[in-house]
């Protein structure tokens, strides 16, 4: 790194400053500017200033004893012990720059592999002529004789300053730093250095951590060179760094690394995606693991007090940061998005930091919503369930406030959006109110609300909506069959049911009011707000676009819905229409003589053809070998984004009319569908783990019976025990543990089927006598579990 990509902290200790060159009037011109990298909701470096602003504890006092032994470094002749003085007494260091905060959600897509990187100069490396089979070698003949002295003296060299780790490590040490996509950096060779680090004698160990200090020291008081990114690189792969005895250490690494600047971030990142999936998971282990040990440190007296290491977590969390922004650019990821969630996190005050949040945004004070890639989708939902419940009470509160000041009688129903339906017209014209707790009543039925009937009542609506073969045989069971039918046809003109993918997308059909679109947004976005898990099936590609943006724009002319999308998005929902793209890309032929296309597409409603130009006189333009990207491009972003503009808008508009959070900009699209839908994977074993008892002890020979029978059954019979028991077939976002389910003791006749409390997800078993007795009248109640009453 050059010294004029570096930006120096404000405020250098006086020791620092002498030790700085003089000259540095002369300075390179200012490197290119490149997209920020973030994460997936806001990668600032924001907060690293947490606690005690400028108050940042130095290496000062860390390295005094290291200083009193340079000599015997020097000589590089026998094994150096290091000492680790009292850290409760280190210094502080200035407050590290903030020039690359964030204040926006920037997509992760910003950084892309094409993007022209800065070429910085190359410096003098020292010789280092040793090979990896050198290296091996020694090793074997020092586990052999006994006799370490070699390998010692490899490590002290390679160590002692980031030069020497650049001529340990680099593949050719004349081959100049031109790309980002190669670190130039022998990966094997410091994988092989590492693993063989943690088995060598003690005192090695202690000189690797001794030559790191005085690198990061001398790093820290003179200028850079473009090999610090190398070595940083190398650093932060070292496994010493798992014990808590080197966290001061490590803490300085990542603050170094964390307040590099943007350009040199990238690097860094296109360098991670490079590593491989074992290597960048521990990687991303290390650091959750030091961030939980901060939070809740088994031993306080190994870590200073946290005034003097505030900067610690922030640090930790940038770096972290990167490592995502480098998972998100692989396809597929190097690891699952969940392997970045910390569920140390779930322990802290998550409302505390989400107004932390709210009140500072990505600057002048860190919280973890900053990062919300690390916070569980199981915090994240307490974080939207409180602050949905904080406007409940705020909506609540207005409406008995306005009741007073008219001086008429409070009524504790306004507290509440009542609505009562029959099971034949589910939905009633009542619109306002919709950010109160909702409750249901089923006209002619004795249920009482407590939380069951809402599950009930959105289970069935939805079924309305999305499955009309269901409502037109329920609507002839209520003899109107005709309605049925009408109502089949209107509902397949709102959403397409596609076969091959399981799902529904959104008809294009024109129509001339789209509100049905915006109800069934507010639906969704009701069933979030009171935290109910429906059966729908829309694409991930729908969760992406209602993210796009994660707020209602205060510019009413901002396009919303719209996201980027590709031939991946599509085969979510018309496999055999992307699979033909693709193969257009990959066509060998001419494409123009072979396929005659031209730019325009064309899509049937009411059985009428119509066409539609994909871009100002498409109808005359052939696609081509060398057009064709742009033609594929331009034909999925019309499948889903242009043609159905209107719909989805309503549909947007409908959702976040409800779902007004800035809790949502923490989600992702994947995590927003577990929120709406639940995880369909119903795991009965936990199930059986986690369920109470009441008048049953799990021994008892009816309990054993109904888990053989239950254990047996076939998906379909369990999803449908799921529905009788809590309303829904969807396991929810905590699991199933997060069900609390209950099996009570219903000291009934054996007759009798079971009953169920939805509103308590409890189970009445009757004392069954045989197996076959209990399967049989379970299955007879599962089967036939619609309606509420009470006997």
């Amino acid at each position: 790194m050059s010294e004029a990509g570096r930006v120096p902290s404000p405020a250098a200790p006086p020791e620092v400053a002498a030790a700085a060159p003089d000259d540095r009037k002369g300075k390179e011109p200012e490197r290119e500017k490149l997209p920020p990298i973030v994460s997936a909701g806001a990668g600032a470096t924001a907060g690293l200033d947490r606690g005690s602003k400028g108050q940042i504890s130095t290496f000062s006092s860390f390295i005094s004893t290291v200083n009193q032994k340079k000599e015997a470094a020097e000589n590089r002749s026998s094994p150096t012990h290091l000492v680790f003085p009292n850290i409760k007494n280190v210094r502080d260091l200035p407050p590290i720059c903030l020039d690359v905060r964030q204040k926006q959600r920037i997509s992760t897509e910003a950084s892309s592999s094409e993007m022209k990187a800065p070429v910085l100069p190359e410096p003098v490396l020292p010789n280092q002529p040793k090979t990896i089979k050198d290296f091996q070698e020694d090793t074997e003949k020092a586990k052999s004789s006994g006799d370490w002295k070699a390998v010692h003296d490899f490590y002290l060299t390679t160590f002692d300053s980031f030069p020497e780790l650049n001529a340990a490590f680099k593949k050719d040490a004349t081959t100049s730093f031109n790309t980002i996509e190669d670190s130039g950096i022998n990966a094997k060779f410091v994988n092989a250095v590492y693993d063989a680090l943690l088995n060598t004698p003690q005192d090695i160990q202690k000189t690797v951590l001794k030559g790191i200090i005085n690198s990061l020291l001398r790093e820290w008081k003179g200028p850079r060179t473009k090999d610090d990114l190398r070595a940083y690189f190398i650093l932060l792969q070292n496994p010493q760094f798992n014990n808590t005895s080197t966290y001061v250490i490590y803490a300085h690494l990542l603050r170094q690394i964390a307040t590099l600047v943007e350009a040199d971030h990238h690097f860094l990142v296109h360098w991670f995606k490079k590593l491989s999936q074992k290597r960048f998971k521990q990687l991303v282990e290390r650091l959750l693991q030091f961030i939980s040990l901060r939070l809740f440190p088994a031993k306080p007296e190994e870590f200073p007090p946290i005034t003097k290491c505030s900067w610690w977590i922030p640090s930790a969390s940038k770096v972290l940061s990167l490592l995502n922004t480098a998972n998100s650019l692989v396809h597929p990821p190097l690891i699952p998005y969940t392997d970045f969630y910390n569920s140390t996190l779930d322990h802290i005050d998550l409302m505390e930091e989400y107004h932390t949040w709210q009140s500072f945004g990505n600057s002048h004070r860190f919280s973890f919503c900053q990062y919300p890639f690390v916070i569980s989708i199981a915090a994240k939902k307490i974080i939207i369930q409180r602050d949905s419940e904080q406007q409940m009470i705020s909506i609540a509160r207005q409406s008995l406030v306005d009741k007073v000041s008219r001086r008429q009688r409070p009524d504790m129903n306004m507290l509440f959006l009542n609505m009562k339906v029959r099971r034949t017209h589910l939905l009633t014209r009542k619109r306002a109110d919709l950010k109160k707790k909702l409750k249901v009543t089923f006209v002619g039925e004795a249920g009482l609300d407590m939380g069951g009937l809402t599950k009930e009542w959105f289970l069935l609506l939805i079924r309305q909506i999305f499955h009309p073969d269901y409502v037109t045989k329920l609507m002839i069971k209520m003899f109107v069959t005709l309605l049925g039918i009408i109502h089949k046809m209107y509902k397949d003109c709102m959403f397409t049911y596609h076969k091959d993918s399981h799902c529904h997308w959104f008809s294009s059909f024109k129509c001339d009011n789209y509100s049905e679109f915006r109800l069934v947004g507010i639906l969704m976005g009701l069933a979030v707000y009171n935290s109910i898990t429906l059966d729908i099936r829309f694409p991930p590609c729908c969760y992406k676009k209602l993210l796009s943006p994660p707020i209602i724009p205060s510019d009413q002319n901002i396009p919303v819905g719209i996201c980027s999308v590709t031939t991946d998005d599509l085969c979510q929902i018309m496999p055999e229409l992307a699979h033909g793209l693709s193969e257009l890309l990959s066509y060998e032929g001419n494409v123009e003589e072979d396929f005659y296309s031209t730019f325009q597409v064309f899509q049937e409603e009411f059985g009428i053809i119509k066409s539609y130009n994909l871009k100002p006189g498409g109808d005359k333009i052939p696609v081509t070998n060398q057009n064709r990207k742009e033609y594929v491009q331009l034909y999925v972003d019309f499948l889903l984004n242009k043609s159905i503009y209107k719909q989805f808008a309503a549909f947007y508009y409908g959702f976040h009319s409800v779902c007004a959070s800035n809790a949502l900009m923490l989600l992702r699209p994947e995590e927003v569908e577990i929120l709406v839908c639940g995880s369909p994977e119903l795991d009965m074993h936990a199930l059986q783990r986690s369920t109470q008892y009441d008048g049953y002890a799990k021994t008892d020979l009816t309990i054993r019976y109904f888990w053989d029978v239950v254990l047996g059954f076939p998906l379909d019979l369990q999803k449908k025990l799921l529905h009788f028991t809590t309303g829904s077939d969807r396991v929810p976002v905590g699991g199933m543990a997060d069900l609390n389910f209950k099996i009570s003791k219903n000291e009934t006749s054996t007759n009798w089927l079971p009953v169920a409390h939805t509103c308590f997800n409890q189970l009445c078993l009757p004392p069954y006598k045989s197996k076959k007795d209990l399967k049989q009248k379970l299955i007879i109640g599962i089967s036939n579990s619609e309606g509420f009453g009470l006997e």
